[in-house]
This record gives structure tokens, sequence and C-alpha cells, in this order.
């Protein structure tokens, strides 16, 4: 390790030193995870200005700054498995879920395959608007190669047919699946919890003291999880402030400069489907404000951390104890909202290339019937698409493959990638909680007081 990079090293220690000193002087949690995105913004800039972006110097940093900052989102996916599990089984051990399953998950369901439908029209109508054209785009050594990536990973990913993907949704082995082991894995592990449940309450019916037992230990279960998401989710400003420093130290400007066209379109429709979300809850009688206000925190992680699965614990914080929303219902939402009908990532971004490619074998992009096909196979590709990392490529092969357009030219938008994906991630987020919110509040489940209470100042977690 050279003197450079122990000196960049020393540099965040301090600030995680700072952002501690202003913990023990009982700032505001909110605030100090937003000081810490001004912080990680600054330090990334200074590493950028100072060295530059594909530095050595910056090369050598980033892993270790990647040990606080990746290591936070690996601890938040370590969590995500178990929570999602327990926090299912307990809704049930309430009969809160039990008695309106049925009207929850369809509702869920509907909301969230709705609006990817809805991201993937705004999409296609904001690529038309913009002009955008895949051919238009000049393509180096990065971009074929991660062309040529793609279309690899296509073949290992051969389009299943319908059929097959329904069953790929099914746990086979509930255990593995508790490992993230597939890309259907989180919606596995709800499946799977959801027939304990069922089978908790048809116990509970029978034999009303082993039911008791039962409920005792998943009651001591979920206090020992929940215990765990508090200890790591009080790392947030620490893990933000690294995170951002990466980000801006290792963004390439003049690649983002050259197809700013493209990132510009793309933050137009996020923002556009995100109003969407606002509408959705307006529409229900609900201040859309005050969404945007005790959301925000938790929109914020996402659009940092790039990852949905990383921001369920607080995605569910956010429902349960801001947004009204019941354990079991804001879990239900959350959870299929990493697997299924994510915005951004399944919705917005395939249409866009759906519509940027189409020319390039010549096909006309704006004829209703390509409009309708991609509108169709965005909403049912949506299936299964992870919260995680690389979660937006796959939904890309999957759409780009049904079209039977070329996946390679999907590589021309690795440069300004990290940038769009932080966009796509927070809307993903977003259009969970929205689902959960608009569901609890059809069902006559939201606690009204708790929303409309301006309790931006209550803290998601005790820190």
């Amino acid at each position: 390790m050279d003197f450079i990079v122990l000196l960049n090293i020393i540099v965040l220690i301090a600030l995680i030193g700072v952002l501690y000193a202003l913990k023990k002087k009982h700032v505001k949690f909110s605030t100090r995870v937003f000081i810490a995105l001004g912080l990680g913004i600054l330090l990334g800039a200074a590493l950028q200005f100072i060295y530059g972006a594909g530095a050595e110097e910056v090369a050598n940093t980033v892993p270790w700054y990647n040990i606080v900052g990746t290591g936070y989102v690996k601890l938040l996916q370590m969590i995500a498995m178990p929570l999602i599990f327990i926090s299912i089984l307990v809704a049930f051990t309430k009969m809160k879920i039990g008695k309106n399953f049925g009207k929850i998950a369809a509702l869920i369901l509907a909301i969230l395959i709705g609006t990817t439908a809805i991201s993937a029209a705004i999409g296609i109508t904001t690529t038309a608007i913009f002009d955008l054209d895949a051919t238009q785009i000049l393509q180096g050594d990065a971009e074929v190669a991660r062309g040529e990536a793609l279309v690899e990973r296509s073949e290992s990913l051969a389009a299943a047919s319908l059929p097959q993907q329904i069953i790929e949704l099914f746990p086979a082995n509930p255990f593995a699946d508790l490992t993230g082991s597939r890309s259907t894995s989180t919606i596995a592990v709800v499946i799977f919890s959801a027939f304990l449940g069922f089978a908790y309450l048809s116990v509970a019916r029978k034999e009303q003291e082993t039911a008791a037992t039962i409920k005792k230990g998943i009651d001591a279960i979920y206090a020992l999880i929940m215990g765990v998401v508090r200890i790591v989710l009080r790392l947030t400003p620490y893990g933000i402030l690294a995170i951002m420093a990466r980000t801006v130290a290792t963004s390439d400007y003049g690649a983002i400069y050259s197809l700013g066209k493209f990132v510009i379109a793309s933050y137009v429709a996020l923002i556009l489907v995100f109003i969407v979300h606002l509408l959705i809850l307006t529409l229900t009688g609900l201040n859309p404000v005050t969404y945007v206000k005790k959301a925000a925190e938790t929109l914020l992680f996402a659009f940092t951390s790039r990852t949905s699965a990383g921001a369920l614990p607080l995605n569910i914080q956010t429902q349960t104890s801001r947004l009204g929303v019941p354990e079991g219902i804001a879990n239900f939402s959350a959870s299929f909202g990493l697997s299924i009908g994510q915005n951004g990532c399944a919705g917005v971004y395939p249409a866009m290339l759906a519509v940027m490619i189409a020319p390039t074998v010549g096909i006309n992009p704006l004829s209703p019937g390509f409009i309708a096909t991609v509108i169709i196979v965005v909403a049912i590709s949506s299936f299964g698409v992870a919260g995680v990392g690389g979660g937006a490529t796959f939904a890309a092969i999957l759409v780009l493959s049904a079209l039977d357009l070329p996946i390679a030219l999907a590589g021309v938008l690795i440069s300004v990638e990290p940038l769009i994906d932080m966009g796509r991630t927070a809307l993903n987020v977003s259009g969970s909680m929205t689902a959960g919110v608009t569901t609890a509040r059809v069902t006559g489940e939201l606690d009204k007081e708790v929303y409309d209470t301006p309790s931006s100042t209550k803290q998601l977690i005790d820190a």
C-alpha cells in the first residue's frame, strides 16, 4: 500500500469519525444520512479532481472504500431473506393477512405489474420524443466487450416459455432459496412462508395450545431478526458515505457527457413514472407530498446503493412506522417488488432499449403493433427479475430476446449504466412502497393517522 492510498483511507476514516461524533451529539439519524451523502460526493469529487477517474491511485483506493460501502450492502442483503421469511410468518400469526390473503396478494401484484406496463409505455414515449437510436451511439472497446458478454449471457439464459417461468417461481428447495441461489428465490421464499402461514392457521383452528407455542417461537425469532436489522441499519450513514465517494470518484464524466441525451431521457422517464406513483396515491385519497417526505430517506439509500434487495429493511420499516401499512402487507409488497414489477429495471429500461434497437433491424418502433408487443413482453418478463446488481441487464436480455432484437447493442450504454441504475433502483423501491400503501388503503387496513401525522422526524430506527 503506497502513501497516497493510505492518505485516502485516512480521509475516509476521519469522515466516518465526524459522522460518529454527530451520532454522539444525538443529531437526527436522517440528518446524518444526508450529511453522509454530501460528504461522500465531496470526497469522490476530490479524488476525481486530484487523480482522475481512471488513475491508479483511485483504482487502488476503491477496494478499501468498498470494505465499508459494499460491506454495508452485503449486510443488508444478509438480512433480507430471513426478514422476508419471518415477517410473513408473523403476519399470519396475527391473522390479519390470513383473512384477506387473496385480495391483498392480487392487489399488490396488479399494482406492480400495472405500473410496470405504464413504465414501459412511458419509456417508449420518452425514447420517441428524444429521438434515441442505438446506431447514433459510438461504440468503443468497452461497449463491444459488453455487447459480447451480453450475447454469451443470453445464450445461457435461453428464453424460457411462460409455463417454465411460472414453474421457476415455486420453491423446490426452500433452504437453497433462503440463500438467494436463484433469480426467483425471493418469490419462492414468500411462497414457502405463506404455506407455513396457512399451516399455522390450520393448527390454530384445531390445536390452540400448540398454535400458541408456535406463535411464541415465531415472535421470539422475529424479535431476534429485527434486532439484527436495527444493528445493520445504524451503519447507514457510514455505508452511504463510502458508496457515494466510490461512485463519484470512478464515474466517467466524458462518457456521461457524450451519452447525456440518453441519460436525460432516462431520468425524464423515471420521474414521470414516479409522478404516476404519486397520482395513484392521490386517487386513493392520500397526500402525495406526505409520501415523498416520509419515503425520501429510503429512496435516497436505494439511489446511492443501487440495490433494491439491500433497501428491503428500510422499505419495510418506512411502510410500517411512517406510512401506516400493516407488517404483512408491507412485507408482501416489498418482497414481491424485489422480483416482480420493478418499474425502473424491468419497465422503463428494457422498453427504451427495445425502441432504440428496433430501427437497426428495419422495425418501425412506433407502429402500434410493436408498441403493444413491447408493453406486453415487458410486463410478462418482469416476473423473476432479481432486485440485485444486474437485474436490469437480465430484464433487457429477456425482453430483447423475446422481441428477436440484437442483444449486443445493449452494451453501448455500459459507461452510463451506474448513473442510470441509481434512478432505476430508487424507482423500483418506490413502486413496491406504492403497492403496499395503496393496497392497505383499499383494504381498509392503512393507519391513516400514522400516515397523516407529520412524523418526518420520527426515526426509522433508534440510532
